[in-house]
């Protein structure tokens, strides 16, 4: 989980930190493509997750990108699950 977190803040922080690349909102190429990898990836780490599906459409919007869409994402579709493996004794 905290690959799959990390990435998430990576990609929130690439697209905060490079301004002039991302910052044409749903007419920047560099978003979209970032954006598509993201969802692939998160899709591939942890599953389909309904908090993804706002994520994707918030993008799209140009002012409210600015939110780290995919870091909220990511934490809400893994709040639930265990950090570290469970130990389990015996096997």
């Amino acid at each position: 989980m905290w690959v799959v977190r990390g990435l998430a803040v990576g990609a929130d922080g690439i697209q905060l930190a490079l301004p002039w690349l991302f910052g044409e909102g749903f007419a920047s190429p560099f978003e979209d493509a970032l954006d598509v990898v993201m969802c692939g990836l998160m899709t591939w780490l942890v599953g389909w997750h309904l908090a993804f599906l706002p994520t994707i459409a918030i993008k799209l919007v140009p002012i409210v990108d600015l939110a780290p869409c995919w870091t909220i994402a990511v934490l809400i579709a893994t709040r639930r699950s265990p950090i570290l493996p469970e130990k389990r004794d015996g096997l």
